[in-house]
């Protein structure tokens, strides 16, 4: 890996975990492969908005990319766990 984000990552990851474990104790999976990218779009509007006045740096963005990474997680094992056989891609 290059770049300085090594020592981060599993911390990140770490919190994009816990927030899909969060998530997922309170809501059934996903209906469908439309509704779990609906969800996700939420979520990707929700940072958009952090970011388009201009709060992208804030505690509020983190919070919402976070829950696009657990979203995009989520989606991965309600929706496309068969497909990528949970193999590393």
């Amino acid at each position: 890996m290059t770049g300085t984000y090594g020592k981060e990552i599993p911390d990140i990851a770490a919190l994009c975990v816990h927030e899909l474990t969060r998530a997922a104790g309170l809501h059934e999976p996903f209906y469908s492969a439309h509704e779990g990218f609906a969800i996700l779009q939420e979520e990707v509007d929700e940072l958009w908005e952090c970011v388009k006045t201009n709060r992208g740096y804030t505690q509020d963005a983190v919070d919402e990319a976070i829950q696009v990474a657990a979203m995009a997680m989520r989606y991965v094992l309600d929706c496309g766990g068969a497909v990528v056989g949970m193999r590393a891609a």
